[in-house]
């Protein structure tokens, strides 16, 4: 009875469908920051869908919305399972979306196939995932990872939080009663959109993640001397925004030739003063680097900053160097994959293990319960854009994997 059961694909397509309107883009995508009004307002779809499910609806003191399909122990623990509603800023109808919807439905699935399982199921809907605010603020507050020093100089801005919490009625102490017990929590199962396109262009259907990326991040300030554009001969130059660019430019070239499987971004440049006839004084810019264990995260990092200081030395010019944030890479549990491996082989379909490039709530979980993702397609590896898409038979075999998984881990 248990590997006969699937999952309801028009309701599951409905509930996406009905989820994707709100904060609804006239690009195709969608824009549901953490804690915007359009936010809040899909939160409330979900909780109307759990309620009229016959399942308990939780919100906790982090404002994470869950449906609880509890078992006759009332001491058991909790299988979670979910993702996160909250969008990046003219975002994607998928990213995090399709996973809750798919723990929801896995939820009501079994609890109309009448299966008495011996833990607790627990869908669950993550606050701020997406980092608009803090990052993390649903998962790390449950797990104990965010502290309240993370609050203070929050990457949104102090003021944008705090509007944020006083929107949905939440908080700064009350977002630490989140916490739970690590004994209390069976495990935790991520459906997820890869995000990038492994899949797509193998042509496989699932990707059994192996572990979350390490993310480390800097700000960097190279100073010079502004000077008149005109009148300063090229040689004389101590020019900021030559630093900045030979070091774009070697961070480039580093990750390529030394780091194959690892990234390296600059996302932000500011030069200062700003002006057509003024060389540059100052250039800020913000790096971040990402590789899957903590060993080759922190030669990358250290080789990173050796380039900026030596661009800056060939250049003339001071630096600055303030770290931002670590995430520490998080490998998933080998229990959990073999399930999902399981599950995916039960219904035909074919699997690749893989880490995850992007971050997820999942690696924080992973530091305290038996943790797993499940990846599929992204059409043309697109994401975080209104262009985000994956196909309906792509996220139907994703959903059913899910619900596979969790029985299997369920019930051991």
């Amino acid at each position: 009875m248990v590997t006969s059961l699937s999952i309801n694909p028009q309701r599951l397509q409905a509930d996406f469908n009905d989820l994707a309107a709100i904060g609804a883009t006239a690009a195709g995508g969608v824009n549901r920051p953490a804690l915007s009004p359009a936010h809040l307002a899909a939160r409330a779809w979900f909780a109307a869908q759990v309620q009229q499910a016959g399942l308990e609806l939780q919100i906790d003191g982090a404002g994470n919305h869950s449906a609880m399909l509890c078992c006759a122990n009332p001491s058991a623990p909790t299988l979670l399972l979910g993702s996160h509603l909250d969008s990046v800023p003219d975002g994607g109808r998928f990213d995090g979306a399709l996973g809750v919807v798919a723990a929801l439905e896995v939820l009501r699935t079994i609890q109309e196939a009448g299966l008495h399982l011996p833990v607790h199921l627990e869908a669950i809907d993550f606050t701020d995932e997406e980092g608009t605010l803090v990052g993390f603020i649903g998962s790390g507050t449950l797990t104990g990872t965010l502290t309240a020093h993370d609050l203070q100089n929050p990457r949104g801005g102090r003021q944008a939080l705090l509007a944020g919490l006083a929107r949905a009625g939440l908080s700064e102490d009350g977002l630490f009663t989140a916490r739970r017990d690590p004994a209390s929590l069976a495990g935790y199962l991520e459906l997820h959109i890869e995000q990038g396109p492994r899949l797509y262009e193998a042509g496989v259907a699932i990707g059994v993640v192996s572990g979350i990326v390490g993310i480390a991040s800097y700000r960097l300030a190279f100073s010079g001397r502004a000077n008149h554009a005109g009148t300063t001969p090229m040689a004389a130059r101590r020019d900021a925004g030559l630093g900045a660019a030979g070091f774009i430019l070697a961070a480039r070239a580093l990750v390529m030739e030394a780091f194959p499987g690892c990234v390296a971004n600059v996302g932000m440049l500011r030069l200062d003063p700003g002006a057509f006839n003024i060389i540059p004084g100052r250039a800020e810019l913000a790096l971040e680097c990402r590789a899957a264990d903590a060993n080759t995260l922190e030669r990358l990092q250290a080789r990173l900053l050796e380039s900026a200081a030596q661009e800056a030395a060939r250049y003339g010019l001071a630096l600055e160097v303030t770290p931002v944030g670590r995430d520490a890479p998080a490998p998933m549990s080998q229990p959990v994959q073999q399930a999902i491996l399981s599950a995916a082989a039960d219904l035909g379909l074919t699997t690749q293990s893989m880490p995850s490039g992007a971050g997820h709530d999942a690696q924080n979980l992973a530091m305290v319960c038996p943790t797993g993702m499940i990846f599929i397609p992204s059409v043309g590896g697109i994401s975080h854009s209104p262009q985000e898409t994956s196909r309906w038979e792509d996220c139907l075999n994703g959903a059913n994997v899910l619900l596979g998984a969790a029985l299997r881990l369920a019930l051991g």
